[in-house]
């Protein structure tokens, strides 16, 4: 027992210089920046990011101040105790977007809010994009309106839809409300496998 506590503290201060840098980089804030606003220079900053300076509470908690998120996300250290999920979800192109899932690569979920489209005079058509992967799609609340190739779809609350993403797709919400859906993404093009009960002899 005594031997793997400074294993995992070791492994916890290898993974912030990648926090660091995927924080700052989410929030499209260059190193320049983030130096005048905590006091720490450029130099020490990107030691950090790389793994060449060792963390302290000196300098994690001005960058956590800065980013506005708790110092644990950026340590990424164990909760104990507490059951409760702490995942900040994220702005991207006006939906809100909270990941379920840490590990980079594999399956992904996420929940998505999904604000109703700005009612516009002659609206152009929704493009459709293609990219690698395989992705399923249920419906929390509201309706969501999916065009998927040909196929101009509308799910409710309860439904749900899967495809590959090399089709050209697109989907928002259905009408004048904000709608929210679970969605399970494959990067890989993995598909959702449902195991079903077995039926009784």
């Amino acid at each position: 027992m005594t031997n793997e506590r400074p294993t995992d503290i070791g492994t916890v201060l290898a993974g912030v210089g990648p926090r660091l840098r995927s924080a700052r980089t989410e929030r499209g804030v260059t190193l320049a920046a983030l130096a005048e606003v905590t006091g720490i220079s450029k130099s020490t900053l990107s030691r950090l990011e790389s793994g060449q300076r060792k963390p302290s509470l000196e300098l994690l908690l001005p960058i956590a101040q800065a980013h506005r998120v708790p110092l644990e996300e950026l340590i990424g250290a164990p909760e104990t105790g507490d059951p409760r999920v702490r995942i900040a979800p994220r702005r991207v192109h006006g939906r809100t977007i909270l990941p379920l899932t840490r590990q980079p690569g594999g399956l992904q979920a996420f929940k998505m809010i999904i604000p109703p489209e700005p009612e516009t005079k002659d609206a152009p058509p929704h493009e459709g994009r293609t990219h690698e992967g395989y992705e399923w799609l249920y419906v929390l609340a509201g309706r969501l309106r999916l065009i998927l190739a040909q196929h101009d779809l509308v799910l409710g609350a309860g439904e749900a839809a899967e495809f590959d993403t090399r089709l050209p797709h697109w989907f928002g919400s259905a009408d004048r409300n904000p709608v929210e859906v679970l969605s399970l993404f494959g990067p890989q093009g993995e598909r959702m496998h449902v195991r079903a009960r077995p039926e009784r002899r």
